[in-house]
């Protein structure tokens, strides 16, 4: 649980980063901090039930370009998750695909960057 929370957080600094680096270039959000907790959690449902789909139909495409179209899935992700953000009330918008590319970049960036600082904790392998 402490692991997900974590990774939760971790995700909101990354979308508030976005949001910062990319207002008025394609990125708008109106609202406070409560409205990046559920936009983060919407994010992260998104990334986790449909990222996965993605990722195995356009395998030959990630394999042909060594990866490289994995940015270009993870702005299709960020443009979904901000479709299903106007639907619960969430002012979070992405304007065009190149906005929702590079914001997806600068919150994977921050993202990396914030997780080799602070570390996730260890899964303890019990025996029962």
């Amino acid at each position: 649980m402490r692991r997900i929370l974590i990774r939760w957080l971790i995700n909101v600094v990354g979308l508030y980063v976005a949001i910062e680096v990319m207002r008025g270039r394609g990125v708008a959000y109106d609202g406070g901090w409560s409205g990046l907790l559920v936009m983060a959690a919407i994010i992260g449902l998104i990334n986790a039930l449909i990222g996965p789909l993605l990722k195995l139909l356009s395998c030959p495409l990630i394999i042909l370009t060594l990866g490289v179209f994995t940015l270009v899935l993870n702005a299709v992700l960020l443009q979904l998750a901000a479709s299903f953000g106007h639907l619960v009330g969430v002012s979070f918008s992405v304007q065009s695909f190149g906005a929702a590319f590079w914001a997806a970049l600068i919150i994977s960036a921050v993202s990396i960057v914030l997780t080799l600082l602070i570390g996730e904790p260890a899964r303890k392998n019990r025996r029962r």
